[in-house]
C-alpha cells in the first residue's frame, strides 16, 4: 500500500520537475545568449559604400590623411585626377591655374613651368565640366605623397604629412571598428606591428586611422602608447636658396617721387649712420597691363654704394585707378612687371627689389603669391635680393600667406606701424610695444626669424579732438618735439605702450600724442636681438631725429 502511494506521488510531481528543469535550462540558455550578445565581439563587416559614400561612374572617393572628402576624384582609364582646389588647399598650393591661357603654371625655385590643359583625361591637366583636375602622377612630381587605391567603392587614400605625426602600433592582430565598442561593425583587420595614426583617446577605445584610408576605433589594450614620429622619406625636390646679408640689415626707405629728387640723396643721408640698405620708392604700377613707372638713377646707386649701402628699389601698388587683382591675375602683366624691373636693375646697378603691395583684397592673394614666385626666379638669376613688406598679421590679412612668402623670398618685412591710423575711431599709438611684439611673434609662427625684418616708424600722429570730432596728422620726430615744446606739454612715460605720452589743450581742442623718440625706438629695436631677427627697417628717411641712428645701432646688436 505504501509503495503504491509513493508511486502515485512520484507520478504527480514528475511534470513539475520537468517543467522546472526546462525553465532552468531556458534560463541558462538565455543567460548564455545574453552573455554572448553582450561580451562576444561581433565580426559583422561595415558596408563600405555606406561608410565612404557612393562614387559615381568614373569617380573615386578621396581620403586625405584622416579625412574623407566630399569632393570626388575623376578616373580616366587607369589614371586618377584630383580637383585643383583640393590639391591647392591640402597638398601643394603652387599649382597655379592660368585661366586666360588654359594652363597650369608651376614655379620651381629656378624656372616657371607650363602645363597645358586637355578637354579629355589624357594628360597632366584635365578640364572637365568647368572644373580643373590634376593627374596624381603630376601632383606627385612636385609633392611628397603616399597613395593607396581600393575598389568597392572606388577610392584613393593619400598620406601627405610625414613630420611630427602622432602614431600608435598594434600589439596584436586586431580590428578597426566603425565606432568604439565590440558590437560596432568591423571596418578592417590590422595585423600586429601595424603603424596607425593616433587621433583621439577615449576611456577604453582610441580613434585611429590606417594609412590606406580607414578611420575608426581600436581597443586601447591592443595598441601601444602614443608617440610622435618623423617618417623617413626619399622624395627629393628643388630647394630654395636665399641671398642674405652677413650682418644685421639696417634698412631705410627713402621716399623719392620724381627723377629730380634723386639728386638730393647726399643731403638726405648726411647725418645717417649704421644704415646698410637704402630703398628708394622708384617703381609703381601704371596700368593693368603691367607697365610700371621708373625713376631709378645710376648716380644715386653709385653714391649709395660709396657710403656702403646696398640699394633695393621699391615697387608699390598705390596708383588708385589700377586694380592690383586684375594686374596680377594676368601672366602677361606679371611677366611685364618683372622684365621691366630686371631691366632697370641691370641698368642702374640695383642690389635688390622691395615689393610694397598694400591693402590687397582676398581675391588678389593667390595672384600676389604667384607674382612673388615668378619674381623670385628672375631676382635670383640676377643675384638680386627680394624682400616683401607685410602688415602686422591680423585675421583679415591671412591671404598674404606669410608662410609661403617666407619660402620664396629672401626677406619678409613686418611693417610694425599703423596700429592707429588716419580714420581710426579712437586716438592711440601708431606702434605700441606690445602690439609690435605680438606682430613679431605671429610672423615668426610662419617665417624663419633669420629672414624676418622688423620695420619701425620714424613718425607719430598728433591727434586732435574738437567738439567730439577726431582727426590726426602724421608728423616726424623733430616736428613732434617742436609741438611739445611750443605747447608746454609734459610727456610722461607709459610703460604699457613703451612710449612717452603727452596731452595738451588749446582754446577749443584737445591734443594727444604717443611719441616716437629715443626711448620708444630703443624698446622696439631690442626686439630684434630678443627674437634673433634679421634686422630693422624704418619708414621713412627724413622723419628721424639725427641722434636716433646711434640708438638703433646700439640696440640692434
Amino acid at each position: 500500500m505504501k509503495k503504491q502511494v509513493k508511486k502515485q506521488m512520484k507520478k504527480k510531481y514528475m511534470p513539475a520537475v520537468i517543467v522546472c528543469g526546462l525553465i532552468l535550462l531556458l534560463t541558462v540558455c538565455g543567460l548564455g545568449v545574453h552573455i554572448i550578445a553582450k561580451y562576444i565581439p561581433t565580426k559583422e563587416r561595415m558596408d563600405l559604400t555606406e561608410y565612404y559614400g557612393s562614387a559615381g561612374e568614373g569617380e573615386a572617393v578621396v581620403v586625405l590623411g584622416t579625412a574623407i572628402m566630399e569632393e570626388r576624384a575623376q578616373i580616366s582609364g587607369d589614371q586618377v585626377y584630383l580637383p585643383l582646389d583640393m590639391v591647392n588647399t591640402y597638398l601643394n598650393q603652387r599649382y597655379y591655374w592660368d585661366e586666360a591661357n588654359q594652363q597650369i603654371l608651376y614655379a620651381t625655385p629656378s624656372e616657371l613651368q607650363y602645363y597645358p590643359a586637355s578637354q579629355s583625361g589624357d594628360g597632366d591637366v584635365w578640364v572637365k565640366d568647368g572644373t580643373v583636375y590634376l593627374s596624381l602622377p603630376f601632383v606627385q612630381k612636385f609633392t611628397d605623397l603616399d597613395v593607396y587605391r581600393n575598389e568597392t567603392p572606388a577610392r584613393v587614400a593619400i598620406q601627405y604629412q610625414f613630420s611630427g605625426v602622432r602614431t600608435v602600433r598594434t600589439e596584436r592582430d586586431t580590428y578597426i571598428r566603425y565606432r568604439g565598442g565590440i558590437k560596432s561593425p568591423v571596418l578592417t583587420e590590422v595585423p600586429k606591428d601595424t603603424t596607425l595614426i593616433f587621433m583621439e583617446e577615449l576611456e577604453e577605445w582610441t580613434q585611429v586611422a590606417t594609412m590606406d584610408g580607414y578611420v575608426g576605433y581600436v581597443r586601447k589594450m591592443d595598441i601601444s602608447s602614443e608617440e610622435t614620429v618623423d617618417f623617413d622619406r626619399d622624395f627629393q625636390k628643388e630647394a630654395y636658396t636665399y641671398i642674405t646679408m652677413d650682418e644685421p640689415v639696417n634698412l631705410s626707405w627713402h621716399q623719392v617721387t620724381t627723377q629730380e629728387a634723386n639728386a638730393y640723396l647726399q643731403e638726405a643721408i648726411a647725418n645717417v649712420s649704421g644704415v646698410n640698405v637704402i630703398s628708394p620708392t622708384w617703381f609703381y604700377l601704371q596700368d593693368t597691363a603691367g607697365n610700371i613707372a621708373n625713376i631709378s638713377s645710376a648716380d644715386y646707386v653709385n653714391q649709395a654704394h660709396e657710403r656702403g649701402m646696398q640699394v633695393w628699389g621699391l615697387i608699390d601698388n598705390f596708383t588708385a585707378d589700377v586694380s592690383t587683382t586684375e594686374t596680377l591675375s594676368q601672366l602677361s602683366s606679371r611677366q611685364n612687371i618683372i622684365s621691366q624691373l630686371m631691366e632697370a636693375a641691370a641698368a642702374v646697378g640695383l642690389d635688390g627689389i622691395n615689393v610694397d603691395f598694400e591693402t590687397l583684397s582676398e581675391d588678389a592673394g593667390p595672384h600676389f603669391l604667384q607674382f612673388l614666385r615668378e619674381l623670385s626666379i628672375e631676382c635670383h638669376k640676377n643675384n638680386l635680393v627680394l624682400s616683401v613688406d607685410n602688415p602686422v598679421p591680423e585675421d583679415f590679412t591671412s591671404h598674404y600667406d606669410r608662410r609661403e612668402q617666407g619660402q620664396v623670398v629672401d626677406y619678409v618685412i613686418i611693417m610694425g606701424y599703423d596700429e592707429h591710423y588716419v580714420g581710426s575711431e579712437e586716438a592711440g599709438s601708431v606702434a605700441s610695444l606690445p602690439w609690435v611684439e605680438q606682430g613679431v611673434q605671429d610672423t615668426l609662427a610662419e617665417v624663419p626669424a633669420e629672414r624676418t625684418i622688423l620695420a619701425i616708424p620714424f613718425y607719430t600722429r598728433l591727434w586732435k579732438t574738437t567738439g567730439g570730432a577726431l582727426t590726426s596728422e602724421a608728423i616726424g620726430m623733430e616736428q613732434a618735439q617742436q609741438v611739445i615744446a611750443e605747447n608746454h606739454a609734459e610727456p610722461v612715460w607709459d610703460g604699457s605702450v613703451g612710449q612717452n605720452y603727452a596731452v595738451f589743450e588749446t582754446q577749443d581742442s584737445t591734443y594727444e600724442i604717443w611719441l616716437e623718440d629715443a626711448s620708444s625706438i630703443a624698446e622696439k629695436v631690442k626686439l630684434i636681438p630678443k627674437y634673433n631677427l634679421a634686422g630693422v627697417a624704418q619708414w621713412k628717411l627724413g622723419f628721424e631725429d639725427s641722434s636716433i641712428w646711434q640708438v638703433i645701432s646700439e640696440n640692434l646688436q
